[in-house]
């Protein structure tokens, strides 16, 4: 792929990124607000490669960052590392995914890099929280009428933003990445 072209698409990417993230963040499910910035890191990871997917990931977790202050409050480096860690880490595995994937057969590859994304996004977060902010966490399921902090956790913050985060990441991914593979079947993605 022309790299004229690449740096190109990938700075567009950027800007789409930023901005879904930055809409999405007044979007809320429960605690915390749907991410819709995955489409496009997803897109990005399989037309140009798992560095781009780890770039976008990067600025969604730099975005995300503005709306943490419930968590910096608590744990400023741990905030940080969560952050920048679950955006970064799902772009690039998103785009290792389908680059493992994209010979054998691309649509197929693209819907497991679009699984895998917020699966990769929230289980960092629920990792990263449960190492920085554990305490905490605890203290606000108990007052939100949880026994259990972990039950807490999957349920209340992160429940229903991944079901949706998943299926319009599965649909709208897909169907970018697909149009974009039709428009030119011999594209071979970029690393």
């Amino acid at each position: 792929m022309n790299k004229t072209k690449t740096i190109v698409g990938v700075g567009v990417l950027t800007a789409i990124t930023a901005a879904l993230q930055v809409l999405s963040m007044n979007v809320r499910f429960g605690v915390f607000s749907i991410t819709l910035s995955l489409i496009a890191i997803v897109v990005g990871a399989s037309v140009y490669g798992w560095k781009a997917g780890a770039w976008l990931g990067f600025v969604f977790g730099c975005i995300t960052l503005t709306d943490a202050a419930a968590f910096f409050a608590v744990n400023i480096p741990g905030t940080v590392l969560t952050c920048l860690l679950k955006g970064t880490l799902a772009g690039l595995c998103a785009g290792l995914v389908y680059k493992a994937l994209e010979s054998k057969n691309r649509h197929v590859a693209v819907v497991a890099a679009a699984i895998t994304c917020p699966v990769v996004n929230t289980g960092v977060f629920l990792l990263g929280s449960s190492v920085f902010f554990l305490d905490t966490l605890r203290g606000w399921g108990e007052a939100a009428g949880f026994d259990n902090v972990f039950s807490y956790m999957i349920i209340a913050l992160v429940g229903t933003n991944f079901l949706v985060e998943l299926g319009v990441n599965l649909v709208l991914s897909s169907a970018v990445v697909t149009v974009l593979n039709a428009v030119n079947p011999a594209k071979k993605a970029a690393v």
